[in-house]
């Protein structure tokens, strides 16, 4: 069984209503019972690209995701590439949260960056201890285990429907509920 910790996912329940959180998957990056978790939305872009946001970036159309409703300010990123961004922190086996932002963007810069092995994010997903525990008590939240292609794919609007396939025929029925169960 799946429980809480670093790297698995958060499949948003089908009739989820939380706009921040609607057919959406959350990677987990940290999860501490007592003091809260924290991950980021993987399949929500944002509506703008990171030179928008960065100018130091010269490369155009880079996907910015919306990894959160907390501090919106704040740009964080994910990636495959340890071998060139230090400081990275191991969230499951080959995915790394983090690393030195200045040696990312001279790397983009350089062309020495593998941009289908990280992704950009705009704020992040928090929960204050016990929170989550609740969510999933409530069945806000399916939790599965880590799935790095999924994590890095580039159609977001795959991501939902695919987490929720990848459980099971028990699951895959959900990826085609309609969004209010009223409408159907």
């Amino acid at each position: 069984m799946v429980s809480l910790s670093p790297g698995i996912l958060l499949i948003a329940d089908p009739f989820l209503k939380d706009q921040n959180f609607a057919r959406t998957v959350v990677l987990l990056c940290e999860h501490q019972e007592d003091k809260g978790s924290f991950g980021f939305v993987i399949n929500k872009v944002f509506d703008q690209h990171l030179n928008d946001l960065v100018p130091e970036v010269l490369i155009n159309d880079i996907k910015i995701y919306y990894g959160g409703p907390v501090q919106i300010d704040t740009i964080h990123f994910i990636h495959q590439q340890p071998e060139l961004i230090r400081g990275g922190f191991e969230i499951s086996q080959g995915v790394y949260w983090g690393g030195e932002f200045d040696q990312v963007v001279s790397l983009i810069n350089s062309g020495r960056l593998d941009l289908n092995k990280i992704k950009f994010f705009i704020g992040y997903s928090g929960w204050s201890g016990g929170q989550l525990e609740n969510e999933l008590n409530d069945k806000s939240w399916i939790l599965s285990e880590s799935n790095v292609p999924l994590v890095f794919e580039e159609k977001e609007q795959n991501i939902w429907p695919q987490a929720l396939k990848n459980l099971g025929s028990n699951f895959a029925i959900m990826a085609n509920f309609p969004i209010d169960p009223l409408l159907n």
